[in-house]
């Protein structure tokens, strides 16, 4: 662990001034826990899901919610103390994102596409297992993102794709080669 202890949250909760859950679970971060975190501590989440710090606990009459700007919320109880809780325990890396539209466009698309491959595939095509996209799926959705470039390609000639030793159509790079 890079020379950091690691250490049960309940065992650090009121010393730490930052938590950033990644688990993918639910309550990581309980109402418990969120009442014995020292005044001023952020609170945020990097993880698969919305699930991770209970923040429906955090919506009762005693507790006073603040918004500081976008993003970034106080939750105050009723002794003063402040919880600083950012993009209301949503993904911080979407919620909180400059990532531009179009970066989240190729992922969703890639999924799809993916997920719609699965779907039609015949019995015993793919076991339970991990598996690279092909490279002419990942060609096939840059391509249809070009325009957000307005970007526009030279089409190979049959003598250029036969002195690279590839299909006119793709896909462009070797089978070794890793996007």
């Amino acid at each position: 662990m890079d020379g950091f202890r690691v250490v049960k949250l309940n065992e650090v909760i009121r010393l730490v001034d930052v938590i950033i859950t990644c688990t993918g679970n639910k309550n990581v971060v309980t109402r418990d826990q969120l009442d014995r975190m020292k005044n001023g501590c952020i609170v945020c989440n990097m993880g698969h899901s919305n699930t991770e710090i209970d923040v429906a606990s955090l919506r009762t009459p005693e507790l006073t919610w603040e918004r500081v700007r976008s993003q970034v919320d106080h939750v105050i109880w009723p002794d003063g103390k402040r919880v600083i809780l950012l993009a209301e325990g949503r993904l911080l890396n979407l919620s909180c994102s400059t990532v531009p539209t179009f970066v989240l466009s190729i992922t969703a698309t890639t999924q799809a596409l993916a997920l719609i491959e699965l779907y039609n595939a015949p019995d015993g095509r793919y076991k339970q297992d991990v598996y690279l996209l092909p490279k002419k799926m990942d060609e096939y959705v840059a391509s249809l993102h070009l325009a957000t470039f307005d970007a526009h390609l030279t089409e190979l000639t049959d003598e250029q794709a036969k002195y690279l030793g590839l299909n006119k159509n793709g896909p462009f790079k070797p089978n070794y080669y890793r996007y």
